[in-house]
């Protein structure tokens, strides 16, 4: 006959089992902003409501053929800025003038979605923004014409996940928000609505804190 559990044992197995909750911007996403949205624009279906599909990082190198400590480095470091691990991206083609052979490694980048993407939204616009040097918004030029968002970033220092004493050197990102808006007006009204700051816009403050 097998031991029986204590009660401290059959909780601990019930919190492990338990589900995180989803995450804040995501919860205040689908309470506030879809709905904003929906009436914004006049859409009578949820399913048609703008909404975030993913978020890619992207870091490019041009020293990483020469220097892979400088690329172990920014692989660590975009690890460590959004909790995954990031794949190093290679040179398509060849360019004599460059020395760049086909197939060498030019950088690293990642792909977030689901709570990681949320995740890192909210970190990076409640924590990181506010470190970026003399800030007076994001333009509001940068969209493709489809709704997606880059945004360059100079330093990777403003995410304070990043340890400036074993920072190998200092590089900026591009910061791609990939949404299912279609187009530029709506793109940028989502991501306004989800607290983006744009030059010349009062930023929308979501809350205190960060996820």
């Amino acid at each position: 006959m097998g031991k029986k559990k204590s009660g401290v044992e059959e909780t601990a197995t019930v919190e492990q089992q338990a589900p995180a909750p989803p995450p804040r911007l995501l919860q205040y996403y689908t309470s506030t902003v879809r709905p904003k949205l929906m009436k914004e624009f006049k859409l009578a279906n949820v399913h048609e409501a703008p909404r975030l599909s993913k978020i890619v990082l992207n870091v490019g190198l041009g020293e990483a053929p020469k220097n892979p400590k400088l690329l172990d480095s920014a692989v660590d470091e975009l690890a460590a800025i959004v909790g995954q691990h990031p794949i190093v991206t290679r040179a398509k083609k060849a360019i004599s003038n460059f020395s760049l052979r086909a197939g060498m490694p030019i950088g690293t980048a990642v792909t977030l979605r689901g709570a990681k993407m949320w995740e890192f939204l909210d970190r990076f616009i409640s924590v990181a923004v506010p470190r970026i040097r003399d800030f007076r918004g994001f333009p509001t030029k940068s969209f493709d014409g489809r709704g997606n968002y880059t945004v360059g970033i100079k330093e990777q220092m403003v995410f304070p996940e990043v340890d400036y004493d074993k920072a190998e050197k200092i590089h900026g990102m591009d910061i791609t928000f990939v949404t299912t808006a279609g187009r530029d007006d709506v793109g940028h009204a989502l991501l306004r609505e989800l607290g983006m700051p744009f030059r010349g816009q009062t930023p929308v403050r979501i809350g205190e804190g960060a996820v």
